[in-house]
């Protein structure tokens, strides 16, 4: 079967050091674009314990099983490396230099390949030789304390704003960027040091902007887009689900309360000494009917009212269903590949790799002499 598909990155080459969180993400982003992701597993997995099978972040991937502290496995990577274009890994600092697969001999190998890496701290600093999770970078960055009540401990976002936003997809826009250069006349590659902590601080650029201009509380719950504001957040219905609401213009506003039908009830929404007041009348209206009911009152308006739905029930989505945000593959449903693009569309071409199913299949392919005997010359 094909690795390869009609992605606007169909040709390159993407060889992923398996770890957990956001580099597996990456590459797999990378993979859904259309580039041909071998990834390296090693013996004994990557530390989750999930079933490979339903490991979707694996999609569109080929595997490979290298021991890598085995006599040979450093000289199998740098192999790989030699014939791809980009790199990724996710080791603690210094790590892949002392398995011998550090970006010295890496660029050696091969000037012109980016070399990715993903951590939380990033390659160098006080922390960086410590351990963390996705909630210790973004609580030090100062997202997580915007996150939630004022009243309450912040709320935790999944591991989605740091992993994923600050780390995954920086690491994507950072390999793509040092790929573009290396393929200029006069270009080399180099080495992307994408960390969680400079993602997620750079997500919060536009706060700090409010901030320095008057525009934003150091505090949680007390602004616009945090749920200070009674237009602007989520409310319980009769049934104990939820809606959100995101009426911030005046005109979305005024749609917003007309069809809520409490419009000749409230204060006004400039009156910012009565937003508490404000707040409850609204959460009282929304308490008379059921998140199906209210969706129903503002479908086709544009009042910025959406219905909160589960994971589960997201991909039945009347407008998510039209868009095909949700794909199915192998049994699976699961989000399609995303952005969309109109001359090179990308797609889910293959189920999560399993480790070191792939060996052959990439070394006929890549032509990898020292990973099957039938691979035929370098």
């Amino acid at each position: 079967m094909a690795a390869t598909g009609s992605g606007p990155l169909t040709g390159v080459r993407v060889v992923e050091l398996a770890g957990i969180g956001p580099g597996p993400f990456a590459a797999m982003t990378l993979a859904d674009l259309g580039a041909d992701v071998v990834r390296v597993d090693r013996p004994g997995g990557a530390g989750l314990g999930i079933d490979p099978a339903y490991d979707l972040t694996n999609r569109n991937k080929r595997s490979v099983l290298i021991d890598l502290k085995a006599d040979g496995g450093a000289a199998r990577v740098l192999e790989l490396a030699e014939r791809a274009d980009i790199l990724v890994e996710g080791y603690r600092p210094g790590v892949a230099e002392r398995l011998g697969i550090g970006p010295g001999p890496c660029l050696e190998r091969n000037p012109r390949l980016v070399y990715g890496r993903m951590t939380g701290w990033g390659q160098d600093g006080p922390l960086a030789e410590r351990a963390g999770h996705d909630i210790d970078y973004i609580a030090v960055t100062g997202a997580l304390s915007m996150i939630g009540k004022d009243d309450e401990p912040p709320a935790l976002p999944a591991n989605l704003l740091g992993d994923y936003a600050g780390g995954a997809l920086y690491l994507v826009i950072g390999v793509l960027a040092a790929l573009q250069h290396a393929r200029t006349p006069d270009g080399a590659g180099q080495v992307v040091d994408a960390a969680i902590v400079d993602g997620t601080a750079h997500l919060t650029t536009m706060i700090h902007a409010m901030m320095a201009a008057g525009g934003w509380q150091d505090r949680r719950g007390a602004n616009l887009l945090d749920g200070g504001s009674p237009f602007y957040g989520t409310y319980e219905t009769a049934d104990g689900r939820y809606m959100a609401v995101g009426a911030l213009e005046p005109r979305f506003y005024r749609q917003f309360v007309g069809l809520l039908g409490v419009a000749d009830q409230l204060p006004s929404r400039n009156d910012f000494d009565r937003w508490d007041e404000l707040r409850e009348a609204v959460a009282a209206r929304f308490r008379t009917r059921t998140r199906a009911r209210w969706t129903e009152v503002f479908a086709g308006s544009d009042a910025c009212v959406a219905p909160v739905l589960s994971l589960g029930e997201a991909p039945t989505h009347p407008h998510l269903a039209a868009r095909a945000t949700f794909t199915e593959h192998a049994g699976l449903v699961q989000p399609a590949p995303a952005p969309r693009f109109s001359a090179t569309p990308s797609s889910v071409r293959r189920a999560p790799a399993r480790p070191g199913a792939d060996a052959a299949e990439v070394a006929r392919d890549w032509r990898l002499p020292s990973h099957h005997p039938d691979a035929g010359p370098a």
